[in-house]
């Protein structure tokens, strides 16, 4: 059983920077594929960002390539998402995941967090 529990929400212009936490309990953490995804008001949650359970290797979406990056802290179980240059639409309530498999549906993944509001006005 893993549990996760993501902070660092909040409100930030457009342009600016926030940096999402989530940290997991559990002896394992290394062994889990975590990832990040968001859900904007009446749309379907959607993949953001993932990586290995060693951090090696890391995936994103197209819609925020190069703006966010994915880390995690396994001493610390501890995984990060660094929003940059954020935008308006990339409001959503962002959550974050822990899973097995290296993928970016959500079904992949077994244990998710509360969630945690990022709002960006324009």
């Amino acid at each position: 059983q893993v549990q996760l529990v993501e902070s660092g929400g909040g409100l930030v212009q457009a342009g600016g920077s926030l940096t999402l936490s989530c940290a997991a309990s559990g002896r394992t953490f290394s062994t889990y594929v975590m990832a990040w995804f968001r859900q904007a008001p009446g749309k379907d949650r959607e993949f953001v960002a993932s990586i290995s359970g060693s951090g090696g290797s890391t995936y994103y979406a197209v819609s925020v390539k190069g703006r966010f990056t994915i880390s995690r802290d396994n001493a610390k179980n501890t995984v990060r998402l660094h929003m940059n240059s954020l935008k308006p639409e990339d409001t959503a309530v962002y959550y974050c995941a822990a899973g097995r498999v290296y993928t970016t549906t959500l079904g992949g993944y077994e244990y998710w967090g509360q969630g945690t509001q990022v709002t960006v006005s324009s």
